[in-house]
């Protein structure tokens, strides 16, 4: 197979037979759609993560990896019947062209409308044709999108239909409000679910902030976390020059080392 790596029809055969029964991957032959799907994201925002360091070569292997996912469920389905790969590939071409007569329709198409609103239209037709009742403008964002992205997806759609903040200084306060009403919770020993749910409520206003601010939160959490990250690092490093570890030493060292890693990267600031 090692001449013909490059193609696609190569990886379905590998894919294959790690599924085969008489001499397949132990491994693979235990997967389902259930136990793959956590992997299926894992490897989406591993190519999240990639671009995000600008890691083409890492980029590469990380889109091979998320290809790898969609083979294995297309094997699965075939293996029950359902649909095989090119099914896959027949369906979202279909979809592009049918979503994009703007680009693929004929002359008159591709002159009319706005192109967003177009789209929408289409994919409202397309769910009317398979039978899709939605009750709610909001029913079909998925369920399984990370929390901040599809709070930022829900108040889109809500936005939509005018149910929405006009200014950004209108989001703040109600971030305030939050806030207070938070330390509210707390002040008073409030129980877990209070506290939950209170939080949560400050964490759905500042996606919409972050939203109004034309933000991507998730972008935001991450860079974040990647500074968290850099900084502590550089405290571990500051102190194993000293042949000492974080837990030798105290809050108030560990704070000064992390504002000094913070002028560093500021340039001395």
């Amino acid at each position: 197979m090692a001449e013909d790596a490059g193609k696609i029809e190569t990886l379905l055969a590998i894919m294959a037979k790690l599924r085969d029964p008489d001499g397949g991957c132990p491994w693979d032959l235990e997967q389902d759609f259930a136990s793959i799907a956590p992997y299926t994201i894992e490897e989406a925002y591993e190519v999240a993560d990639a671009i995000e360091r600008g890691d083409m070569e890492e980029l590469r292997d990380e889109l091979g990896d998320l290809l790898l996912q969609v083979v294995f469920h297309a094997q699965m389905a075939s293996e029950q019947g359902a649909f095989d790969f090119s099914g896959v590939v027949r369906a979202i071409c279909e979809k592009m062209i049918r979503r994009h007569p703007h680009v693929f329709g004929s002359e008159d198409e591709r002159s009319a409308g706005e192109v967003k609103t177009r789209w929408e239209e289409i994919k409202a037709a397309e769910k009317a044709a398979k039978g899709t009742v939605q009750t709610s403008i909001l029913d079909d964002v998925p369920l399984a999108l990370p929390a901040l992205t599809r709070a930022v997806k829900l108040q889109n759609r809500a936005a939509r239909v005018g149910f929405d903040w006009p200014d950004t200084s209108q989001v703040i306060d109600k971030l305030n409000e939050e806030m207070l009403e938070l330390s509210a919770e707390v002040a008073k020993g409030g129980d877990a679910d209070r506290l939950e749910d209170e939080m949560g409520d400050l964490l759905f206003v500042y996606a919409n902030l972050a939203r109004h601010m034309k933000i991507d939160p998730e972008a935001a959490l991450r860079r974040a976390n990647a500074k968290f990250r850099r900084r502590f690092g550089r405290i571990e490093e500051k102190l194993a020059a000293e042949d000492r570890k974080p837990e030798g030493s105290t809050l108030e060292e560990m704070d000064a080392l992390w504002n000094e890693a913070k002028r560093e990267e500021r340039g001395g600031e």
